[in-house]
């Protein structure tokens, strides 16, 4: 079987953040960093080369595959920011509608700027997706 290709690694978040080329980009993934870290209470840790992660959670599927993934985090892409983790808490379908404007697709959540959404709302998705993934009551297959 093989091994996940998106583990934690010791490279810097910020040196990661510091190299987007896109300023609004750049600027948009900083407080990302900010709000995750104030909301988790976590220290973000790089997953792959250009994942952002707050915390994680184990993953057991039926065909036997394991292993472990980030509890919430980002990634500041060239065409969006995607955010991770933040769709899966049952209340998160509630809170989708009040964001603004944003896409979903592949447990992902993506947003173009930080400016096009409810900053409000997306700390709260911020911190049920956490709570939620970090839970017992999570199990992925």
């Amino acid at each position: 079987m093989a091994d996940n290709k998106t583990v934690p690694t010791a490279a810097s978040p910020q040196d990661f953040i510091d190299s987007v080329p896109h300023e609004r980009r750049r600027q948009d993934a900083q407080t990302l960093l900010a709000l995750m870290s104030r909301i988790t209470g976590l220290e973000a840790v790089m997953w792959g080369p250009s994942m952002v992660g707050f915390g994680s959670y184990h993953y057991k599927y039926a065909s036997g595959r394991e292993g472990d993934a980030l509890a919430v985090g980002f990634s500041p892409r060239s065409a969006n920011l995607a955010l991770y983790g933040l769709t899966y808490a049952p209340q998160a379908a509630e809170l989708l509608p009040e964001l603004g404007k944003h896409r979903t697709g592949a447990g992902c959540l993506y947003i173009n700027k930080l400016h096009d959404v409810d900053q409000d709302v997306l700390a709260q998705l911020i911190a049920l997706g956490h709570e939620f993934m970090v839970s017992e009551n999570f199990t992925s297959s």
